[in-house]
């Protein structure tokens, strides 16, 4: 495949340019940002952009495994503005991946550039790319190709093993991107370490005159706190993560105070949208992560949460939780 030279690829903003600043998004998570989280969060507290969880470019393109994948990019119209991510270490297949994106009708592609898993990493995808820059920039004008009009964005971290911001950022700025999302840590540091964010700052400072739109990432506790760090790094927008969980209402700034029986009714209503839309495709056992944060800081929320985490279906939730509000709220 031939790969398409800088000069030859235009930046494609779409959406991007659109959007008022700050603008606040969700990050895409694995086994987390599924559909049926999706339209929660749609309904309660939608953000101004949502990703979906990332999906093989290789298992895209390929018809085979391509027809497992697509639950992964199921979407409805009220989550617009919607990118789909992708990951891989094969140009080809990212080109190819990036036209059925386009095909979709999403609005707009991302690629991973900063998973540590390790499975990813040894596909030479995610973090591994910001070992091989000569790749990654291959894989953006991949993409491009595929992606046509739609805008491409990259997902990533400030380096490797140490700090790598004035070398690796300016690499990917050079390719175009309507918008780069920067987590403030190394794949090193996993979340083990505070998210850097001074080093934000410096990532809009290289940005500068590029036209390529900034995403901080890492550590946003709320919506005060991510306005307060737009306000400081210049940064065009801010991608929120671990936040959300329990907190479909964590966009929505004219919510009401939030009690814990509004947080136990979405979770059932969460539960039993996971099992109508996604429950022939994916493990029930998904949804165990979300009800640890659902349940959680009220009197008897242990108790119920060690109920919940047995429980085998939808019914079994509802009736646990039903009986729990009855005995308790």
């Amino acid at each position: 495949m031939e790969i398409v030279s800088p000069s030859k690829v235009a930046m494609q903003k779409g959406f991007w340019k659109d959007l008022k600043k700050p603008f606040f998004a969700l990050a895409p998570m694995a086994d987390v940002t599924d559909f049926a989280f999706r339209e929660i969060i749609a309904k309660y507290g939608k953000p101004d952009v949502l990703w979906t969880e990332f999906v093989s470019a290789d298992g895209l393109a390929h018809k085979e495994a391509r027809e497992k994948l697509l639950i992964d990019f199921k979407y409805r119209e009220r989550q617009r503005p919607i990118v789909a991510q992708i990951f891989g270490a094969n140009p080809e297949n990212i080109s190819t991946a990036a036209a059925l994106v386009r095909e979709l009708g999403f609005d707009g592609i991302d690629i991973n550039m900063g998973c540590p898993d390790r499975t990813i990493e040894k596909q030479g995808a995610g973090a591994a790319l910001m070992k091989n820059p000569k790749l990654a920039q291959e894989i953006i004008f991949a993409a491009k190709e595929g992606a046509k009009d739609l805008p491409v964005s990259v997902k990533t971290r400030v380096g490797y093993n140490k700090d790598e911001t004035e070398t690796w950022i300016p690499t990917l700025l050079e390719t175009g991107l309507a918008a780069l999302t920067v987590h403030a840590r190394t794949r090193q540091d996993m979340s083990k370490v505070p998210a850097q964010w001074g080093r934000i700052d410096r990532v809009v400072a290289l940005a500068k005159g590029t036209g390529t739109l900034i995403i901080g990432n890492g550590d946003v506790l709320d919506m005060e706190d991510a306005e307060a760090k737009a306000h400081a790094t210049g940064a065009d927008g801010v991608m929120f993560g671990r936040a959300i969980f329990g907190n479909p209402w964590l966009f929505n700034l004219n919510k009401k105070e939030i009690t814990t029986e509004d947080k136990l009714r979405v979770m059932v209503e969460h539960t039993k949208l996971f099992e109508k839309e996604l429950g022939t495709r994916k493990n029930f056992a998904i949804m165990k992560k979300h009800y640890k944060a659902y349940v959680n800081g009220f009197d008897g929320a242990k108790e119920l949460r060690t109920k919940l985490m047995e429980a085998k279906d939808t019914n079994e939730v509802e009736r646990i939780t039903n009986t729990y509000l009855t005995n308790n709220v």
